[in-house]
């Protein structure tokens, strides 16, 4: 009696195993996605729980006002009121912050759904949460495309519960900009051109970026030049990247070209964009790339440490992630079209963002990377990753909503 049941566990578990991977890939994904969900919902509860009259939103704010926290709400003042025609200036004439940062699509699509008031929350968050489960579907489909079963469904894992996976459930256009983008890579891997002319003024009118696909497509298209002996490029794929890649251009300047014809101001985007760098450092004028060579000095400068030593970091840490595209073998198994994008997002964020804490937000573009975390087999390996995934979110959503009194603690 005590034996059988311990020689029929095995049998058991496999077809336990078998029967989990016979559900359509949308349930098994559905399903790790919503448990993470609960588990991020369950975070949010206790950081509200553990806040102080300190922190920026008070004493036990609940849930909902953590959720509705930080830019959401200027999410929602662009859904009721628009955005403004004439900028906002201090007593110097500086530009201050306002809507003209953040793109229509997000706001206005929640408004369409929920209306202007408490509707609009509600619908707000709808729009995270379905988009995040269908940007993890999509994921879990553009990794298929390279990797086995279990590495792709890890990698959705690692994407679901990541540190700022709390961005799928918050009033952020994050989660519907990430659809946009998996889908819009995917496409590409697949030859399907012609989807991304509505992918790409989707993505560029949800959040700042398309820039980023436009580079992707150049490097596509020379890729796809170099390698037409192994695979052929036909004349019309020609036509499409290159009408694509200046699709992208043309979407991704519209909105600065949009914003000065609506306030009568030419340089209304870019001056409302470096508002936001006017607390941690003398701007004077955007140059690409100067946001990450003045962060690294500042921050080092703030830890005690010597500027120079700042700048030499930031050097090897370029060169360290630019040798992981090139020569690691786990990201090399993720395919050209995976590595070109990761490639050209991140001279993007180098060009132009400044980084502090949101960077960490603003690098979730690159989550198709986990699929070269969740390559090696070892049930540790993926076990640890998870367990400093889950660690990481609740640091992040205590720090940032459960705290978010201090200059650095902003998601």
């Amino acid at each position: 009696m005590v034996g059988g049941p311990l020689t029929e566990r095995p049998g058991a578990e496999r077809v336990r195993d078998r029967s989990w991977h016979r559900l359509p890939a949308a349930v098994r994904i559905g399903v790790l996605y919503l448990a993470a969900r609960v588990v991020t919902t369950a975070m949010f509860a206790l950081a509200s729980a553990l806040s102080t009259p300190e922190s920026r939103f008070g004493a036990a704010p609940g849930v909902g006002t953590l959720l509705m926290g930080w830019d959401a709400q200027w999410y929602w003042y662009i859904a009721v009121h628009g955005y403004p025609t004439r900028l906002p200036v201090d007593a110097t004439g500086a530009v201050q912050q306002n809507g003209w940062a953040f793109m229509p699509l997000y706001p206005y699509l929640a408004r369409l759904l929920g209306g202007p008031g408490a509707g609009w929350q509600v619908a707000a968050i709808l729009i995270s949460l379905v988009a995040g489960y269908l940007a993890s579907l999509v994921l879990y489909r553009l990794l298929r495309e390279r990797l086995p079963t279990d590495a792709a469904t890890w990698a959705v894992v690692f994407f679901a519960c990541a540190p700022v996976a709390a961005v799928f459930q918050i009033g952020y256009a994050e989660s519907l900009f990430l659809l946009w983008v998996f889908l819009a890579v995917w496409a590409t891997m697949r030859r399907r051109y012609a989807w991304l002319y509505l992918l790409i003024p989707l993505m560029g009118f949800t959040r700042p970026g398309v820039l980023a696909f436009a580079l992707f497509l150049g490097l596509h298209g020379v890729q796809r030049w170099w390698m037409r002996r192994t695979e052929p490029l036909p004349a019309r794929h020609v036509v499409h990247i290159v009408a694509l890649g200046a699709l992208g251009c043309v979407v991704g300047f519209a909105w600065p070209v949009i914003a000065g014809i609506v306030t009568g101001r030419a340089d209304a985007y870019m001056a409302t964009e470096l508002s936001w760098r006017r607390g941690w450092v003398d701007e004077s004028g955007f140059v690409p790339g100067r946001g990450f060579w003045d962060a690294a000095a500042l921050w080092f400068r703030t830890w005690g440490l010597p500027e120079t030593v700042g700048h030499i970091a930031l050097i090897v840490l370029v060169l360290l992630a630019a040798a992981a595209l090139v020569f690691d073998p786990r990201v090399r198994r993720l395919g050209a079209e995976i590595r070109l994008w990761l490639a050209s997002y991140a001279l993007y964020l180098l060009a132009v963002f400044f980084p502090q804490s949101s960077v960490f937000r603003l690098m979730v573009p690159l989550s198709p990377a986990w699929g070269a975390v969740a390559v090696p087999r070892s049930t540790r390996w993926r076990s640890v990753v998870l367990a400093l995934c889950l660690a990481g979110q609740w640091v992040w959503i205590f720090l940032m909503y459960g705290r978010g009194n201090t200059f650095w603690q902003i998601p």
